[in-house]
């Protein structure tokens, strides 16, 4: 019988909880192994957010990902930020994104507007 489920409270618990999950890797939904797995995930993930925690993509870089994933060129941001040359300063980092921009890349792009008010890495305090 399998060992009972608990919290991960230290290095050794998530360790013995990865060597668990690769153990049980491939069982089916619905099954008891399949259904531990998802339990020890969970309890991985919890672990995971509180002791390894990631931060949020930098906006600028956010931006061109959104650009690149939706086949956007400049141009076409240019009724989102403004002319050519404030998409330029905004995406060299000599610009930062005012409340109207960021309103509007969040509505149009669809970048979360939590990502869009940190400050740029080259202009992070």
């Amino acid at each position: 019988m399998a060992a009972e489920v608990k919290p991960i409270r230290s290095k050794a618990d998530y360790e013995a909880a990865l060597k668990e999950v690769e153990r049980l890797w491939g069982a089916r939904a619905g099954t008891r192994k399949g259904d531990r797995l998802d339990v020890v995930a969970t309890l991985i993930d919890a672990y995971e957010a509180e002791h390894y925690p990631i931060d949020p993509p930098d906006p600028i870089e956010a931006i061109k990902f959104h650009m690149e994933q939706q086949g956007l060129s400049r141009r076409d941001l240019e009724d989102i930020i403004g002319t050519r040359t404030r998409i330029a300063e905004v995406l060299n980092r000599k610009r930062g994104l005012s409340i109207g921009r960021i309103r509007r890349l969040h509505r149009r792009l669809g970048i979360s507007a939590e990502v869009l008010i940190r400050p740029s890495r080259r202009h992070a305090a």
